[in-house]
C-alpha cells in the first residue's frame, strides 16, 4: 500500500509538539508558575513528562497496531519512523497485531469472522448484528461472536474520549473488551429490542 501522503508537515509536526507541551503545563500549573523560583515544580514537570511520554509511547504502539491491520508493510512504516524494517519489526513486532496464533473454530453459540481489516470489519458486524451475533472479542484480523435473539448494532470509535466513553455508556453501549490486542479503536454494542433475523441463523 502507497505511503504517499503520510508525512507530517512542518507546521503540523510544530502543532503536535506546541499542544503536547502546552497540555503538560496546562495539568500542572504550579509546575508553571513555579519554575522560577520553586524546586519541586521541576519535580511535577518531571512527573508530568512521563506521563506524556508513557502516552505517547502507548500512542505510537496503537497506531502502528492500527497501521498493519489497514495493511501497511513493515517496510513502509520503517521508512516513517526513520529505522529500518527490521528495527520497526524488533520493536514493534511483538504486539497481538502480529501474532497470529489459533483461533476457536466455531461452535453453535459463537462464531469467527475471519480474516477481517479496518476497512471491512463494520460491515461484517452489521450484518451479522442483524442476524444475532454480537461481539464478544476481538484480535489481529477477527471478531469473535456469540448467539441471540435478538438484534444487535456495533460502533467502532478511535481512541475515544473518557467524556465520549461516558456518553456512550449513558446511551446503552457496552465496550468490548479485548482478551489480548492493543488496538487504536474501541469497539461497542448495543442490543435492539427486535427479533434477529432468521437468514443464515445457526442458534436460535
Amino acid at each position: 500500500m502507497s505511503a504517499s501522503g503520510s508525512h507530517l508537515t512542518d507546521d503540523q509536526a510544530s502543532a503536535i509538539r506546541e499542544a503536547v507541551a502546552e497540555a503538560m503545563l496546562a495539568a500542572c500549573e504550579q509546575g508553571r508558575k513555579g519554575l522560577d523560583n520553586d524546586p519541586d515544580a521541576h519535580l511535577l514537570m518531571v512527573a508530568a513528562s512521563s506521563v506524556a511520554a508513557q502516552e505517547t509511547s502507548r500512542l505510537l504502539r496503537q497506531s502502528i497496531t492500527g497501521a498493519r491491520t489497514a495493511g501497511h508493510s513493515w517496510e513502509t512504516l520503517g521508512r516513517l519512523l526513520g529505522i529500518s524494517r527490521q528495527a520497526a519489526q524488533q520493536r514493534f513486532g511483538t504486539s497481538a497485531a502480529d501474532r497470529k496464533g489459533s483461533v476457536p473454530g466455531d461452535t453453535p453459540t459463537h462464531r469467527m469472522l475471519t480474516p477481517l481489516h479496518a476497512f471491512n470489519e463494520m460491515e461484517a458486524l452489521e450484518r451479522e448484528g442483524l442476524r444475532g451475533w454480537h461481539a464478544v472479542d476481538y484480535g489481529y484480523l477477527f471478531h469473535l461472536v456469540e448467539a441471540s435473539p435478538h438484534k444487535w448494532e456495533h460502533r467502532r470509535l478511535w481512541w475515544p474520549s473518557r467524556r465520549r466513553r461516558y456518553l456512550m455508556e449513558e446511551q446503552g453501549w457496552e465496550l468490548i473488551v479485548p482478551s489480548d490486542f492493543d488496538s487504536p479503536w474501541a469497539y461497542y454494542k448495543r442490543r435492539l429490542n427486535e427479533p434477529a433475523e432468521p437468514a443464515d441463523r445457526d442458534c436460535q
